[in-house]
């Protein structure tokens, strides 16, 4: 039986990605490297790091940590600009009547994400105190699909991992939560990953495989 939710982020609850796009795309201009959508789906669920470490490595120069850590930070600094731009209307459909309906039958839900700024993006779109709780990228040392993020919001939640649920949109937020020993939704582009338990249209269908377990 299912009593806890852990959902992923961006593309799950809100779509920060045209605003990644946009950071990652002035660190790649800057560097003369080439960055299309492409390689911009390839950082679905990755850390900020590793994600930076991909689009250099489409680059002839060879770059010092210290190089490294001052792109992360222009690009991260860029991206923080960026979400003042975010509202309640950029919640993805469903996902506030969701919420409401677990709180109502007392499911547990946690954020986890790989992202650092999870908790700037959620009281953004007013929906921090939806959240049982909230692990994210400030509270891990390894990113998806390594399941470290699942397994601390599941023992924060104070449940067993086989009790608890992940929703995921990259299939590598899919791997993670199989590696955790958790059932898997996937939504977008990880409802067709073999690894996922329930492939999902809309988020809201959630709640007709919750409710046949009640």
């Amino acid at each position: 039986m299912i009593k806890g939710i852990i959902f992923d982020l961006d593309g799950v609850i809100v779509s920060t990605d045209d605003l990644h796009f946009m950071a990652w795309k002035k660190i790649a201009s800057q560097e003369g490297i080439v960055f299309d959508r492409t390689i911009n789906h390839q950082l679905r669920g990755v850390s900020r790091m590793e994600s930076l470490e991909i689009i250099l490595s489409k680059s002839n120069k060879k770059y010092t940590m210290d190089e490294k850590l001052a792109l992360a930070k222009i690009k991260n600094d860029y991206y923080v600009t960026l979400l003042d731009q975010l509202s309640q209307k950029d919640i993805l459909p469903g996902v506030t009547h969701l919420l409401d309906w677990l709180k109502q039958t007392q499911i547990k839900t946690a954020i986890g994400s790989s992202s650092k700024n999870a908790k700037t993006i959620l009281r953004k779109i007013g929906l921090y105190e939806m959240f049982d709780h909230i692990t994210d990228g400030n509270d891990i040392l390894h990113s998806k699909p390594n399941p470290e993020v699942f397994l601390k919001a599941a023992h924060a939640l104070g449940l067993e991992n086989s009790l608890c649920a992940v929703v995921e949109d990259a299939e590598a937020g899919i791997e993670a939560a199989k590696a955790a020993g958790m059932y898997a939704f996937g939504i977008g582009p990880a409802s067709t990953y073999h690894k996922t338990d329930c492939p999902l249209t809309f988020i809201d269908e959630i709640k007709q495989t919750l409710k046949i377990q009640m």
